[in-house]
């Protein structure tokens, strides 16, 4: 068996501290808790926003959407910002519920994506592997496929029902289970964003992973149908079909849609506003579209009354999917 599990621990934990500069005299912190995917184009925000408010300081932290809202809920961590791969994230985990009071109360649905494996041309069948044959190949033996954790990131449970919707639409039973014989838990982090090195030097062969993550890296990626792959809304009704159980319960499918909030335990409220306002408005919206995702404009909003007044004008209410 490969072993890498000394670097990815080394790229998993750069993720988590963010590589940001300490707090030094005068200045003030916007903390920003994200999915590992949004590292690169949050960066790019991140700069952007010190650049318009001289003396602030964003320190953003990355990794599992699920993983990091339990930081906020569990651990107390205040975060100003929380960014998920899923929107379900924030009313499962934080929103009021028995016996948990109100991490968040609203939230925003800014940019959509896709869910899929990423390859290399070294990777084993490079060569051969196409949107149609896919699945056959990715369960040949010796074929080694990284995934994340369906317990601690969205892309974990999405990789998951991906390959469910597959099995109903290729008409091939036991789908999911050749490929996944492949995607053991050796080869399973928290977040897929630790694996990259891993595929990139060759120690895997198959990456699941979200679109934009291929796109930024240059990496091949499978060009998969709408219908599995999670990127659209009007398949909606065929995505609920499949649920995926994890330990934090069941996840239904949904088109992949990355959500925003303010928890209500943030330190600096009114400069997170203005980092979502910047989020959505055109230069968020340009970063986030240069690095691969699919905008959405206006934004979807959830209890779009209890929002910060400044935002409330950038969103329009939720779809019923």
């Amino acid at each position: 068996m490969k072993r890498f599990a000394f670097l990815t621990g080394l790229v998993g934990l750069f993720c988590i501290c963010g590589g940001r500069p300490a707090k030094a005299d005068g200045q003030k912190i916007v903390s920003v808790y994200a999915a590992g995917t949004l590292a690169a184009p949050f960066r790019q925000l991140d700069r952007l926003f010190e650049q318009l408010h001289p003396g602030i300081v964003v320190q953003p932290q990355f990794g599992g959407s699920v993983m990091m809202a339990k930081r906020i809920t569990e651990l107390r961590h205040q975060a100003d910002v929380f960014a998920s791969a899923d929107y379900h994230v924030i009313p499962n985990f934080m929103f009021a519920a028995p016996g948990r009071k109100a991490f968040a109360r609203w939230y925003v649905g800014f940019v959509g994506n896709a869910i899929t494996f990423a390859y290399t041309p070294t990777s084993k069948f490079a060569q051969e592997i196409t949107s149609n044959n896919w699945y056959r190949v990715l369960a040949r033996p010796g074929v080694q496929i990284g995934r994340s954790n369906p317990n601690t990131d969205p892309s974990g449970y999405q990789i998951l029902q991906m390959l469910r919707l597959a099995q109903k639409f290729y008409g091939e039973p036991g789908l999911e289970a050749k490929v996944l014989a492949n995607a053991p838990p050796t080869d399973m982090r928290d977040t897929e964003t630790a694996l990259l090195s891993a595929l990139q030097l060759g120690q895997i062969d198959y990456l699941a992973i979200y679109r934009s993550n291929a796109l930024q890296l240059g990496l091949k990626y499978l060009r998969l149908p709408a219908s599995i792959d999670l990127s659209d809304p009007k398949d909606a009704t065929i995505y609920k079909t499949v649920n995926i159980d994890t330990k934090n319960g069941t996840f239904p499918g949904r088109p992949i849609v990355y959500a925003v909030t303010i928890p209500t335990n943030a330190p600096q409220k009114s400069l997170a506003a203005q980092y979502i306002k910047l989020l959505l408005g055109p230069q968020g919206q340009a970063i986030m579209a240069k690095n691969g995702f699919d905008a959405i404009t206006p934004a979807y909003g959830v209890h779009i009354a209890q929002m910060p007044a400044d935002i409330r004008p950038m969103v329009k209410p939720w779809p019923a999917w």
